[in-house]
């Protein structure tokens, strides 16, 4: 959705894919004409979740062995060649393969804390997976068979500001303090105090985000604090309190 200025890169490292499908949530922006433009197969759906849009992907493409990326996402050259060379050779024995995701965060790669390595399984026989279960936010493929981890990585570029992350982590603390909720998951006074402060030491000291410099200090505080809005609106649905405001009636 609106994904025009970062289309473009995302498309050109899966040139050496077969086919290319890209799903749109009715774009406004030139987003369509970019896709397009790459030579990708462009179908629009209206957006129900992040899982069941990257499962209806996966069930329009031609062939069986596919491999998801969202738009903020690049395949760099070293997964590339890993990827062309499972391919040349059958995908042999496996049933789906991993690779780490490195993450740009305001002009630097974060490669120490809770940010890196952060494989996902991304490139997977549908035969045998895909985009599973009913979780929509933070959604994860899974497959039946063996799994490899190849070298390279996915590269990711997942904010345009700190506005804009902030948002983002706000609305995906309210969606995994609902789904939390459904599935019968309840928050402590003490989840409350101690579950944020254990995210940000964790991957501040002892995964060493301290080495990303003040990239990994203030990713760390806002990992945090994801945590602490998701514990919070948990604690809240508990005590049948809204977490977000009505829908509005248009006049």
């Amino acid at each position: 959705m609106n994904e025009a200025g970062r289309l473009g890169d995302c498309l050109a490292s899966l040139s050496f894919c077969d086919e290319v499908v890209v799903v749109d949530s009715f774009s406004t922006d030139d987003t369509v004409a970019i896709a397009r433009a790459h030579g990708a197969r462009v179908l629009q759906r209206a957006f129900e979740g992040y899982r069941s849009q990257k499962q209806f992907a996966v069930e329009q493409a031609a062939h069986d062995w596919v491999l998801c990326l969202d738009a903020d996402e690049r395949v760099d050259a070293t997964l590339r060649a890993a990827i062309e060379a499972e391919r040349a050779a059958g995908f042999a024995d496996a049933a789906g393969y991993r690779f780490a995701r490195l993450s740009n965060y305001f002009g630097r790669f974060l490669r120490h804390g809770n940010a890196y390595p952060d494989r996902v399984l991304r490139l997977f026989d549908r035969r045998r997976g895909g985009w599973r279960g009913n979780r929509e936010v933070h959604e994860s493929a899974s497959v039946d068979g063996l799994v490899k981890t190849l070298r390279g990585d996915l590269l990711h570029f997942p904010y345009r500001s700190l506005e804009q992350q902030l948002l983002k982590t706000q609305r995906y603390a309210r969606m995994m303090a609902e789904h939390d909720f459904r599935r019968g998951k309840r928050a402590t006074l003490a989840k409350l105090v101690l579950a944020p402060a254990w995210r940000f030491w964790r991957g501040y000291l002892l995964r060493g985000g301290f080495l990303d410099g003040w990239h990994g200090l203030v990713y760390a505080y806002v990992r945090a604090n994801y945590v602490r809005q998701k514990t919070v609106m948990l604690w809240l649905l508990q005590q049948g309190q809204p977490v977000a405001d009505p829908p509005q009636d248009r006049p």
